[in-house]
């Protein structure tokens, strides 16, 4: 899987608190774009070099034209769509050599880099196996196990509990590692074990709900050591001026697995039952594992110094005021998303009586959604500035769901409402993650990626149990209707921690911030 993406109805939310998303969504997102210092090497540039430098973060979508093609110019950080990058990596020179078909084909400029490619093919397989899972998992546990509303809430809690104990460690220790391509490696094989067990017990008979949270929590585990790996990668195959464009091919995979994948994961929780439909998820770990293993690059150099540092990344968020602003307001987002997420799957299956695959498939049309929002949030940015689109992020993401507990009558209008609901928040959670991805990523320095990353993540989706604990709870003391309208109204909250922060006086992406 990969780094968190945001699947509005679905389990999730902004991905950028810590960029999507758990290798699921959803506020988990960037992990920089500062240089990487100490270059691998120059490249034609007119009459002269460059240097390859690397940059750029993790999950941050597009910042202007369409999905799949690279940015020709205008935004911030965007660069003109021409010339290779990296000596020697391009895979044959347009028309001719190994990669003379591929250029032919007009392929991206950095689809180009057989590095970056297998970078790219690794999170789209992912991005495609989360979905599934993210309905899959929660249907079994409906389905096979009866869970009820608590048993929904233990669930989710199981899965992004993690990130509370585990990201302050896993960043400051993966700031010191030489080889961090490794343990994203390892952590995609461990998890493709893990989900294997799922349909070998339920093959057995022997499948509970036990197994469930403790399979939940393993893979959640191991997603926290890949995602804090991530961005220290992506720095060492891309410069900071390609950041643009390489997010977009990114986040393209992703806004298309949100197409596709709902629909692809009801089918087969439909035909092959919810537990056999796991498995295409423990292969996409395989396919993104084998990709990974299959990169050569030169990794940043590891930090140095006595003690973790863990102090260090907490001293930067806090004492950073726009990334105190935006951490406080994604993880606001985050606590009561997730309380509608814990529950979203039991209401839509046992109140509105949708099946798996009606289900799957109005929530994959809607999100069509995250296409438009990745596609329209360069232009936003440049028509308004970052900051006002900033906060019109922190509105148009949650807005829409509150069309979720309103959704009643006749099955075709309830999916009519459904569809509305998935399709704007999937505009507003692209917009919503795309910019405040990229200023967290511009302020953060580089010696200090993984720790900020440990530490957003543990804000930002330590919260997120919290909340489908309340989610359960409420759903059970309330009613499940009820207590959706509590996390929906509850939700919109968020955008006062940036509407009264320097956040929404930004015009273009901030400089660095020295830790």
């Amino acid at each position: 899987m990969s780094g968190d993406p945001a699947s509005g109805l679905t389990p999730g939310g902004p991905t950028s608190g810590d960029a999507v998303p758990t290798r699921t969504a959803t506020t988990g997102g960037a992990t920089g774009t500062v240089p990487n210092r100490g270059a691998t090497g120059t490249v034609p540039n007119g009459g002269g070099t460059r240097t390859v430098s690397g940059g750029g973060p993790t999950g941050i979508a597009p910042d202007g034209g369409p999905i799949g093609t690279a940015p020709t110019g205008g935004p911030t950080g965007a660069v003109p769509n021409s010339g290779p990058i990296g000596a020697g990596t391009i895979d044959g020179p347009t028309g001719s050599g190994p990669g003379g078909s591929l250029n032919r084909l007009r392929l991206p400029r950095l689809l180009q880099e057989r590095m970056f490619r297998r970078y790219w093919a690794a999170q789209t397989v992912s991005y495609f196996g989360d979905e599934i899972s993210t309905l899959a998992l929660p249907l079994l546990a409906v389905l096979i196990t009866d869970a009820g509303p608590t048993q929904m809430g233990y669930l989710t809690a199981a899965a992004l509990a993690p990130n509370l104990l585990f990201s302050l460690l896993a960043g400051a220790w993966v700031d010191r590692l030489a080889r961090k391509r490794r343990i994203m490696v390892l952590s995609d094989v461990g998890r493709a074990l893990l989900l294997a067990t799922i349909p070998a017990a339920y093959l057995l008979d022997v499948l509970t709900l036990t197994q469930l949270y403790g399979v939940a929590f393993a893979v959640g585990t191991l997603a926290v050591l890949f995602e804090v790996s991530r961005g220290p990668l992506f720095v060492s195959l891309v410069e900071r001026r390609d950041y643009v464009e390489a997010n977009t091919l990114i986040n393209g995979s992703r806004g298309l697995s949100l197409v596709a994948g709902p629909s692809i994961g009801g089918l087969l929780v439909q035909l092959l039952t919810a537990p056999i439909a796991l498995v295409a998820d423990a292969l996409s770990y395989v396919w993104s594992a084998a990709f990974l293993a299959r990169m050569r690059t030169t990794e940043p150099a590891p930090v140095r110094g006595r003690g973790l540092g863990i102090a260090a990344g907490l001293r930067f968020i806090a004492g950073t005021p726009m990334m105190r602003a935006i951490v406080l307001g994604t993880t606001t987002v985050n606590l009561f998303n997730f309380m509608f997420a814990a529950l979203f799957v039991l209401y839509a299956t046992t109140e509105l009586h949708l099946s798996p695959g009606l289900l799957g498939t109005v929530l994959g049309a809607g999100a069509v959604g995250g296409l438009f929002g990745a596609a329209v949030t360069g232009r936003l940015t440049r028509r308004f500035g970052i900051g006002p689109t900033l906060v019109s992020g922190f509105l148009l993401f949650p807005a829409p769901l509150l069309l979720v507990p309103l959704a009643d009558g006749p099955t075709p209008v309830v999916l009519g409402m459904l569809f509305a609901a998935e399709f704007f928040c999937a505009v507003g959670v692209m917009v919503l993650d795309i910019v405040t991805g990229s200023v967290q990523t511009a302020l953060t320095p580089e010696t200090m990626l993984a720790r900020a990353t440990g530490v957003r993540r543990t804000i930002n989706y330590g919260i997120r149990p919290i909340g489908a604990l309340i989610g359960g709870a409420l759903g059970a003391a309330l009613g499940v209707r009820e207590a959706l309208w509590i996390a929906t109204v509850g939700a919109l909250a968020g955008v006062l921690w940036v509407l009264f922060s320097p956040v929404r006086r930004l015009r273009e992406l901030p400089e660095a911030v020295e830790a």
